[in-house]
């Protein structure tokens, strides 16, 4: 493909979609688009007469709205590591950073988001271009592209981590999230859900929604970086997404209801023109009232799903009450009741908000402004719709009381514009108390709620016997094994398993042949999978616990253990364990095959698959403070690490090791030495290497101190 041919297709891969959805998650390092000139006159006069900015802000609203948005990223916050990041980031990373000076000026060190817990978020106005100018910085983004893909950090818009930390998540709820891609806030939801790392199977789960085939992709490589066995991406439109039955404990088939649902609609993306610069010359406010019936739809089927008692967050990336507070307005006139604006303002202390709107009106492209619905002409009802405006009746409009919506304006903390509000379900949708059961056979429980209502904001879903269609790539099927698959013996022998390893959560990806990897849900997702196949379009689920190695076969398991779920698996396994040093795992990291006679603890475990592990020292504060567990391989004389490139490299800086590629064309300092590492992305079915990894590294440059020089 030639030059150009690329760039048409890129640019058309950026411009695709409405500003909104697509990039809000991932804020970049900087802006681009120097050329797009950042005014929009309708833009301007339509939030000026609208007066959502306080008196006397507006031109700070708009200066702020034509700055570069800051980049910002979250640490993991579940991984028992969050604080070992945390430490190596504030006290080498951004200490250096305040040493140093680019064009004559001192760069801004990174500062913490206030009102994130525990400092597990961080802003910095240096762009991809000031990142390149210096070693230090460079080396600084390195280590975030790292942390990045191996999972223990996030490039997430700020206003983005707003929803999740508004759901109160607990281990045990279930949780949907209706519009999922990117991922971002999926992967906040996961880390929320393993609170407590020592609980292996959280009794909850994530259910993770796109209707975008392709962008489902980005979810699966989102949730595989946190390496969970409680989350499942599914394909479908968030407004007609399908009802769930589960097996209930007293052994009927009940309805799925949800604990917890994020209703992150798409939108017209107007709070991300920091960011999305072409929004400037797109706006307009055509894009409102076309989206505001589909994210009217997804609302409903969302609170039509969420259980009695439950908290359901509706956000948007637009400050267009249209979008907004006019969707709000019409789900609780609905409810009759059975829905309530939660009041947020205390959970998040530190966050700078502005209070929902209760006034509002519309403009067309054209300029012209409609106050009511009885203004509209009839020529236009078919673009604009009664909901589209605030309730008439004062009462009804005061009970709803709008005012408890957030609406986050740029100006205020430096982020992009962001809208949020919570509700919270206090009895069943009216229309299902009304309308008789759809589905007689199943049991619903206190609430059966089908598409059934005849309002057209919702929809109906297709009777369970029509087969669903399936677009896109052909997923492999999901098969559960048996407790007494032949599989397991061997593995249970060589492992020696403890007797509550729960054998009936493994599944592997094929129905014919030998098993190839070995994959775990939890408990929860096993129950919704084995009860929905054929209502639900699975495109990925569960966490790798095993991987064939046929070398195995001799030592008595065929099946070798895999890093990505080695958390899962740890606390059943009781065999093949070798406790490891700090200086053991450097060498493990660093070296290809190093000896058996080079390790400070007894590794007299056969050969084999095996579980490296440390445990921190307390007498030591200047070690890890975090358990650590890696896979590895013993062989007749040698012991080697099957950890993944980025994850190598992430312990390796745990243990004060500094890690980073050479810019190219440049050799290694004197304090460096190079290290060829071939075990990881390389590796192929059996255990032996493709050579890919070996080439692809082969400029990764690992920096010692001179004490670590004998390694």
């Amino acid at each position: 493909m030639g030059k150009r041919s690329r760039q048409r297709k890129k640019e058309h891969q950026n411009n695709s979609k409405p500003g909104g959805r697509d990039n809000r998650d991932n804020a970049g390092w900087g802006a681009g688009y120097a050329d797009i000139i950042k005014e929009n006159k309708l833009f301007e006069a339509y939030y000026q007469e609208l007066g959502l900015v306080p008196e006397g802000e507006f031109d700070q609203f708009m200066e702020a709205m034509r700055e570069p948005l800051p980049a910002t990223i979250r640490i993991t916050g579940y991984k028992s590591h969050a604080k070992e990041i945390l430490h190596c980031l504030k006290n080498k990373y951004f200490k250096e950073i305040q040493e140093v000076e680019i064009d004559g000026q001192k760069i801004e060190a990174p500062q913490p988001l206030s009102w994130y817990p525990d400092e597990l978020a961080w802003h910095t106005n240096m762009s991809r271009k000031i990142l390149r100018k210096s070693p230090l910085l460079e080396k600084f983004h390195q280590f975030l592209v790292s942390e990045t893909e191996s999972g223990n950090i996030s490039r997430q818009e700020a206003v983005s981590m707003i929803p999740p930390l508004l759901m109160k998540i607990e281990p045990h709820h279930k949780i949907l999230d209706m519009c999922a891609a990117p991922g971002s806030k999926t992967a906040q939801l996961i880390e929320m859900l393993h609170s407590d790392m020592d609980v292996p199977f959280p009794e909850g789960f994530v259910i993770a929604n796109d209707v975008d085939n392709k962008r489902c992709y980005l979810l699966v490589h989102q949730a595989k970086r946190l390496n969970s066995p409680c989350i499942m991406v599914v394909n479908h439109d968030a407004s007609c997404i399908p009802r769930l039955q589960i097996d209930t404990e007293d052994g009927h088939k009940g309805t799925l209801f949800y604990d917890r649902i994020l209703c992150d609609v798409p939108c017209s993306g107007d709070g991300t023109m920091r960011k999305n610069i072409d929004v400037w010359k797109k706006w307009t406010t055509s894009n409102s009232l076309h989206l505001h019936g589909l994210q009217i739809r997804i609302a409903v089927r969302g609170v039509e799903q969420l259980a009695v008692g439950g908290r359901m967050v509706y956000s948007t990336c637009s400050l267009n009450p249209i979008e907004d507070e006019a969707v709000i307005a019409t789900l609780l006139e609905k409810s009759e009741g059975a829905l309530e604006l939660a009041d947020a303002s205390a959970d998040l202390p530190g966050l700078k908000w502005m209070p929902g709107v209760t006034k509002w009106k519309l403009m067309t492209k054209e300029g012209q402004w409609y106050k009511d619905w009885s203004e509209v002409p009839a020529n236009r009802h078919t673009q604009i719709r009664p909901t589209m405006f605030p309730p008439t009746d004062t009462e009804k409009l005061a009970n709803m009381k709008l005012e408890r919506c957030m609406r986050i304006l740029p100006h205020h903390q430096n982020t992009g514009g962001f809208f949020v509000a919570v509700l919270v379900k206090k009895a069943p949708m009216p229309w299902n108390r009304r309308f008789p059961k759809v589905h007689t056979h199943v049991h619903a429980g206190e609430d059966s709620e089908e598409c059934v209502c005849s309002d057209s904001v919702l929809c109906s879903r297709p009777p369970p016997n029509k087969k669903m269609k399936r677009h896109g790539f052909k997923e492999d099927p999901f098969v559960f094994l048996t407790e007494d698959d032949p599989v397991f013996p061997p593995i249970e022998s060589f492992y020696d398993l403890s007797p509550d390893f729960p054998k009936i959560n493994v599944l592997t990806r094929t129905h014919e042949g030998k098993k190839r990897h070995l994959y775990m849900v939890s408990k929860e997702l096993r129950n919704v999978m084995l009860n929905n196949s054929e209502r639900m379009k699975v495109i990925n689920t569960g966490v790798k616990v095993w991987s064939r190695n046929s070398d195995g076969e001799e030592f008595g398991c065929a099946f070798r253990l895999a890093q990505e779920g080695i958390y899962t698996l740890f606390p059943y396994i009781r065999s093949r364990m070798i406790t490891v040093s700090v200086e053991d795992i450097k060498i493990l990291l660093t070296q290809e095959n190093p000896k058996c006679f080079m390790f400070s603890s007894s590794v007299s475990t056969g050969m084999g698959s095996i579980v490296l592990k440390f445990r921190p020292d307390n007498s030591n504060p200047d070690g890890p403070q975090c358990p650590i567990e890696l896979c590895g391989w013993r062989g007749k004389t040698s012991i080697r690490a099957f950890v993944p490139r980025n994850e190598r490299f992430h312990y390796l800086r745990m243990l004060g090791v500094e890690v980073f590629r050479d810019k190219q064309g440049q050799g290694p300092r004197e304090e460096e030495k190079e290290v060829k590492e071939e075990v990881g992305e390389g590796e192929t079915e059996n255990g032996n290497k493709d050579g890919s990894a070996k080439q692809e590294l082969k400029e990764v440059k690992i920096e010692v101190t001179k004490e670590e020089k004998p390694l």
